[in-house]
């Protein structure tokens, strides 16, 4: 693919993520946030946010602006003093946040997530759909990892993976890893000056693992070993990702203006990737029976309501899989419930301005959307 053609491709993104390192954002020697910089980077996300991109930013720097506020020394901190800072430095992160994006009219709501968090069902589910009303609502979401009270044993580690997990998550696009190198190499060019700049990558082989300078793994951390293992996410997950120099001032713009990268392709899209989660790696535990003017309108591609749910087959949780049947017995599709299978009894055959009487509250209007539903 082309700079050009790479160029057309994020324009054309419409969900967006961009992670941001300490470095960045933070003076390490006075602990000060660079504050032009984030007003260059607030201008550029609003120019995205303009032509009708989503955006999510994932964030380093809560530990690097608090260890300075709280007085700690320099040198590694225990856990506890990491802690500590991170909680101290979060409040600040997000004032600054706040105070950059506010001269272009952009609400910033800050979310804290732990591993645990993207790895049980129940809160996965919660995340993502605080999410996506953010974006719905035209907030810019604010993430970080939950420092002040994740432990060696839940920590995400490095950010990078954090953002990828985010990425995943919601389904994005692009991840955008605004980095202290502009990309991966052939080789460490501090160390080998014949190394070049690989502007693209389709497969992670085991030679462009070794371009790291390790097997990108789950359990490595820092530096381009762990930007492999987001990219090996993301791809996974049918989003692109771009690894991309971000000391300079608008650092998107300067992307956009052809600047050196690495961008990481997926196969498919996160839309067919997430339709192929849902249908081929995920067990059904229960089953939902639709009438025939849910069949016709599930055939045209449209969400499946509670007024054409028949019965509900077997008991589930809000998020779990379901196969969707015909009144005759026959499988039709599979998707994700938004409803337990309680509560999915108590609202089927009604409409949905009648959910928050029957239940005691406003849940969604569909029982499965059909981004969450793949016909079969």
């Amino acid at each position: 693919m082309s700079s050009t053609a790479n160029l057309s491709h994020f324009k054309n993104a419409k969900r967006i993520v961009v992670k941001i390192g300490s470095s960045l954002l933070v003076d390490p020697e006075r602990g000060v946030l660079h504050r032009k910089w984030l007003g260059s980077l607030a201008d550029d996300l609003e120019t995205l946010r303009q032509r009708g991109q989503e955006i999510i930013i994932v964030s380093s720097g809560a530990i690097s602006l608090g260890r300075r506020y709280l007085g700690f020394t320099s040198g590694d901190l225990r856990l506890e003093e990491k802690q500590a800072a991170a909680a101290a430095g979060m409040v600040r992160l997000a004032h600054a946040y706040q105070e950059c994006f506010s001269h272009h009219d952009i609400s910033v709501a800050q979310i804290l997530l732990t591993l645990d968090d993207s790895e049980n069902r129940r809160r996965y589910l919660n995340a993502r759909s605080t999410l996506m009303t953010l974006l719905k609502l035209g907030a810019l979401p604010l993430i970080n990892e939950n420092d002040s009270v994740a432990t060696d044993e839940i920590r995400f580690g490095d950010n990078d993976r954090l953002a990828a997990r985010v990425a995943t998550m919601i389904s994005a696009d692009i991840l955008v890893l605004l980095s202290d190198i502009d990309g991966l190499y052939t080789a460490d060019p501090s160390h080998d000056k014949s190394a070049t700049l690989v502007p693209e990558v389709h497969e992670i082989t085991p030679q462009i693992e070794a371009m790291a300078g390790s097997a990108a793994s789950l359990d490595s951390r820092g530096g381009m070993v762990t930007k492999l293992a987001a990219a090996k996410q993301c791809m996974s997950a049918g989003s692109a990702l771009v690894i991309t120099k971000g000391e300079v001032e608008h650092p998107l713009r300067a992307l956009e203006n052809g600047a050196n990268s690495t961008w990481f392709f997926p196969q498919g899209n996160p839309q067919t990737a997430r339709k192929r989660w849902i249908s081929g790696s995920l067990q059904p535990v229960g089953s939902i029976i639709v009438d025939d003017g849910a069949l016709k309108a599930l055939s045209r591609g449209r969400s499946l309501l509670p007024a054409g749910v028949a019965d509900i087959i077997g008991n589930f949780q809000r998020g779990d899989a379901v196969t969707v049947t015909s009144t005759n017995g026959k499988e039709i599709g599979r998707g994700l419930c938004a409803y337990s299978s309680d509560d999915a009894r108590r609202i089927m055959g009604h409409k949905t301005s009648e959910i928050e009487k029957l239940l005691g509250y406003r849940g969604r209007d569909e029982m499965i959307h059909r981004d969450d539903l793949v016909i079969t």
